[in-house]
């Protein structure tokens, strides 16, 4: 793997051999990419994403140049392609995480590069690290991925988080999935054909309460504003739900909440210190992962 693009490249092995990683990582101080250098090539507003990258580079010993609005603040704005940014970039470091705006951009920039391209959010396409770090989460905090039920909750049509975690949920035994999200805001047919050649059971529906009993793990997400093209049609689907005490009280003693974040009003700030809340710990998890990434994918380089 010279680059990281989507979540259907994994496969359990490959994935095991991350969190293997991402164990050790946490346990000692490796500094195994000094004198490398990453480039954080966002296109899209982020904090935790660029962050996190980032964090994991220096913390491996390498270096880091960074750009927080390429689309605003680099040659973009001349009217520069990508690809060219890419050609040049390439230059200059050893590794290139990039977050775009446009859906396939990482694959666009991958074509190019002779460094190592990391996909940090292709639009609606996908997110790969945000859910390969969400399912590190459930391993920790669970102690397992095969039998699982999971809600996945919010905009699941614009949702690239939701997205590429379905797709490394169906390299896993009896799972469970339930989509639940307002009329409009449905999952794709692609996910659900990836699902259904792969023998994993879902189930869709507009009311979380019917199922908040029955899983596992409750994985929310915000209703995107900047993905609608109409202010009026984002409010018409912002708030629709919330998670509140309440619900949580209904959910299984050993159950997990989660959310890829920012979170804007989906879950009430008092769920906070329920002991599912796990939400935060996904940041630290997010670390060692991405650092397991780099380690790898810049070693092979």
């Amino acid at each position: 793997m010279k680059h990281l693009i989507e979540s259907q490249q994994f496969n359990q092995k490959s994935i095991n051999k991350i969190f293997a990683l991402a164990d050790k990582l946490e346990k000692k101080t490796d500094k195994s990419l000094k004198g490398k250098i990453m480039a954080s090539l966002f296109y899209e507003p982020s904090t935790r994403t660029r962050f996190s990258f980032e964090s994991a580079m220096l913390r491996l010993g390498g270096s880091v140049i960074t750009t927080e609005n390429a689309k605003e603040f680099s040659s973009a704005a001349k009217g520069e392609t990508l690809e060219d940014s890419i050609r040049v970039i390439n230059n200059y470091v050893d590794v290139i995480v990039l977050r775009h705006y446009e859906q396939g951009a990482s694959q666009r920039a991958s074509v190019v590069s002779d460094v190592p391209v990391i996909n940090a959010g292709d639009g609606p396409g996908q997110h790969p690290t945000q859910a390969l770090l969400d399912l590190y989460t459930i391993k920790r905090e669970l102690n397992k991925i095969d039998g699982i039920q999971i809600a996945l909750v919010g905009d699941l049509k614009h949702g690239r988080t939701i997205r590429s975690l379905s797709y490394l949920l169906g390299k896993y035994k009896n799972i469970k999935i339930y989509f639940v999200s307002p009329l409009g805001l449905g999952v794709g047919t692609d996910i659900k054909e990836y699902l259904d050649k792969h023998k994993i059971s879902y189930y869709e529906t507009d009311l979380l309460e019917e199922i908040i009993s029955k899983i596992d793990v409750l994985y929310q997400t915000r209703i995107q504003k900047e993905r609608f093209k109409d202010e009026q049609e984002y409010l018409k689907f912002k708030g629709c739900y919330q998670i509140d005490l309440s619900l949580v009280s209904r959910m299984k003693a050993k159950s997990i909440i989660m959310h890829p974040l920012p979170r804007i009003d989906e879950i009430l700030m008092e769920v906070d210190s329920s002991p599912k809340s796990v939400y935060f710990k996904q940041a630290k998890y997010g670390l060692l992962v991405r650092m397991a990434l780099l380690k790898m994918l810049i070693k092979k380089h």
